[in-house]
């Protein structure tokens, strides 16, 4: 892993995304399309996966795969012996030379909104920069964007709001953060000299308090320790409800059965500590259904517990 790689995984910021804002160009739009609303639900496949949470639908998008070698995880670079993190990783039955970490933005048609909560890496940290081509496969346009909802400013989350050329990606969309996150976005890029990037999306960008309704069927939920406005969202329709916890977890494997281990990505490492060991402990008691961005395609499960630990149980394997 190169320098430059390795701060890129170690979460990069906003500021760091100048002069590397995509390392693909998205293809452009052919002609007219029809409204996503109208769109046949797309299938199954290796880059997407349409599901439901009550009335709404919704579906995994793929961009690619950050892979990061065991010496330079956050949690070896937080203290853990690396022996300890690959022996988690063997027990599972996963690659025990690198960490592997899926980029898998969240599509939700919410009524006339078409939402992306994150946009992925961008090209950056060796992802595959796969998003605009999954979302087209889903039935929808760059252009038929109307929200993008932002966990947090790590590059992996916001490096595809912008293509190569730092034109916005998706044109029409509001991008919505939490304001914590965005002071401090902000912050970061002035010490950086990146005011390019800033100046592309803060036309767009409308923020909010913790546990606001961002969309109709959308709340913010705030999850902390990992930025200073680290958001997670609760989609709810009907009696179903499903939560997209961001990088409060990292990992299926290591954040779920070892929440106590530090990770060196996390800006307030007790408070991150804190705030999985609760996601974990109110999924296996309340059955609750989470999204994990950085969980194996297509992110989509529950957390059971497993004796004093616990386990992650995808609700489907990835499509081949």
């Amino acid at each position: 892993m190169t320098p430059t790689f390795k701060l890129a995984a170690a979460g990069l910021t906003l500021a760091a995304l100048i002069g590397a804002a995509g390392c693909q160009r998205p293809a452009e739009p052919s002609g007219e399309t029809a409204s996503p609303s109208d769109a046949a639900p797309a299938a199954a496949s290796a880059d997407v996966y349409p599901f439901t949470v009550g009335a709404l639908r919704l579906a995994a998008l793929r961009d690619g795969e950050l892979v990061v070698p065991i010496a330079e995880s956050p949690w070896v670079e937080a203290g853990s012996p690396a022996a300890e993190v690959s022996g988690l990783l063997t027990a599972a039955g996963a690659p025990a030379d690198a960490v592997h970490l899926s980029v898998q933005p969240l599509l939700v048609r919410d009524g006339d909104r078409v939402v992306l909560l994150d946009a992925g890496a961008g090209g950056q940290m060796g992802t595959a920069n796969t998003l605009v081509a999954s979302l087209r496969a889903a039935g929808v346009e760059p252009e038929q964007v109307t929200d993008v909802l932002i966990s947090h400013a790590h590059g992996d989350h916001v490096g595809g709001l912008v293509n190569a050329q730092g034109a916005l990606t998706f044109p029409k969309a509001v991008i919505r953060m939490s304001a914590p996150e965005w002071t401090a976005a902000r912050a970061g890029a002035e010490k950086a000299g990146a005011g390019p990037l800033v100046a592309a999306i803060a036309p767009k960008v409308e923020t909010f308090q913790p546990g606001a309704q961002a969309t109709p069927s959308i709340r913010a939920v705030a999850l902390d320790g990992h930025m200073p406005g680290h958001t997670g969202y609760e989609i709810v329709s009907g009696n179903e409800r499903l939560l997209y916890f961001g990088d409060a977890l990292h990992s299926s494997i290591i954040s779920v059965q070892r929440p106590d281990l530090a990770n060196v990505w996390d800006k307030d490492r007790a408070a991150a500590a804190a705030t999985r060991r609760d996601l974990l402990n109110r999924g296996a008691t309340e059955g609750l259904r989470y999204y994990g961005v950085h969980f194996p395609f297509p992110g989509l499960g529950r957390v059971e517990r497993k004796g004093e630990a616990y386990v992650w149980v995808p609700e489907v394997a990835a499509p081949r």
